[in-house]
């Protein structure tokens, strides 16, 4: 099976995991083995606190040297803060943070890798903040050799994948496919969800994306089709919608259209693909290609980095730049956190003001508040 091949295999596996959350460690250990590693890991890390939670792992993580980790070693990890601070899904390797004879003097190379012969780790960032991120992250033995330009083109084909099932799993945590069996959930969510075949065409609605029907301000629903009132915002749907059954289109274009109602105010829309595994089963009945998630940006709901920078057109250093003051507060507080100096955090500062209408940091404050994603809790 050729690389390509395997990659295609995997990701329909990968979607199935967000559906049955028990599939992970089967599903991170086929990772493992096309990445090319002795364990894969999805976990948070937090650069202010050094703190790190593992959510799913599979192979060769001795329970020892993972304790030691917590209680000792994270403080003492030298690949933290850039791997915390990293673009989403661009795998970071030792190598990319510092040179390989410079990491392997530190003690955490010395007393915490070495031991247990792992020359490199490979990870990418699946979400975050300005301090903390949510990564993927595969070890690697001396037979597996450090990270090079071939293990990061396999990352970068997986890791949009592992992060759309992984957000996906925090709205559908149930262990079968079954329509029947999540409409109730799908029905109490406060966005409104639909589901869709390749020319919008409306199959099921929920009660909340009826509601957003009815009152039209950002949806219409004429001909049966789902289409925003925000005429970019009709046109980039349209476009996710239609690369539903292709993975890799889905990979480039990501899955969040942001659009603005007739009333002016902002919505956010996220598509999840139902083209394979056990989420063709259930669409493929009703000739279904993607579920749509749409919802009004409110004061009280989590934050969307990524939506944000689509809306406003900030670079990534601009939104890191952003969150890290809504997160932390002030110019020296963030220059420490992101590593980068005062006046430069100024700059960068000054034009996110230009791009948002923004005049103070608390009117940051409110504006990153204001939007928010149906796929995190």
């Amino acid at each position: 099976m050729s690389d390509t091949e395997q990659v295609a295999s995997l990701i329909g596996d990968i979607y199935d995991a967000a559906l049955d959350p028990s599939r992970w460690t089967a599903v991170l250990r086929r990772t493992r083995d096309v990445v090319g590693g002795s364990a894969a890991v999805v976990f948070s890390k937090d650069a202010r606190t050094k703190r790190l939670q593992i959510y799913h792992h599979c192979g060769g993580m001795d329970p020892h040297y993972r304790q030691l980790y917590f209680d000792h070693y994270e403080k003492l990890d030298p690949t933290t803060g850039v791997q915390v601070v990293s673009g989403i899904g661009e795998p970071i390797g030792t190598v990319d943070i510092m040179p390989i004879e410079d990491f392997q003097k530190t003690r955490f190379y010395q007393e915490w890798r070495r031991p247990q012969g792992v020359v490199d780790f490979v990870a990418a960032a699946l979400d975050r903040t300005a301090t903390c991120a949510v990564l993927f992250g595969v070890f690697r033995q001396h037979r597996h050799g450090f990270v090079d330009d071939d293990t990061r083109w396999r990352m970068r084909q997986i890791v949009p994948h592992i992060r759309r099932a992984i957000l996906i799993g925090k709205v559908i945590e149930h262990k079968t496919a079954e329509a029947a069996t999540f409409a109730n959930a799908l029905d109490g969510l406060s966005a409104g969800m639909f589901v869709v075949d390749a020319e919008g065409r409306i199959v099921h609605s929920n009660a909340s994306g009826q509601a957003l029907l009815d009152d039209g301000a950002a949806l219409d629903g004429a001909h049966g089709r789902i289409r925003p009132t925000d005429a970019a915002a009709a046109r980039a749907l349209k476009d996710v919608v239609a690369a539903s059954g292709d993975n890799a289109a889905m990979g480039i274009k990501g899955i969040a259209v942001p659009l603005t109602g007739r009333d002016g105010k902002r919505y956010a829309a996220h598509v999840l693909p139902l083209t394979m595994g056990a989420r063709r089963r259930t669409g493929a009945r009703y000739e279904a290609v993607a579920a749509v998630f749409v919802r009004k940006a409110e004061i009280e709901a989590p934050s969307a980095p990524d939506i944000i920078a689509k809306h406003y057109q900030l670079t990534p250093t601009e939104l890191r730049v952003l969150l890290a003051i809504v997160d932390i507060g002030g110019v020296r507080e963030t220059s420490e956190a992101l590593g980068i100096g005062e006046a430069t955090v100024k700059t960068h500062l000054h034009r996110v003001f230009g791009k948002t209408g923004a005049s103070r940091q608390a009117d940051l404050v409110k504006l990153v508040a204001s939007f928010s994603s149906p796929l995190a809790s």
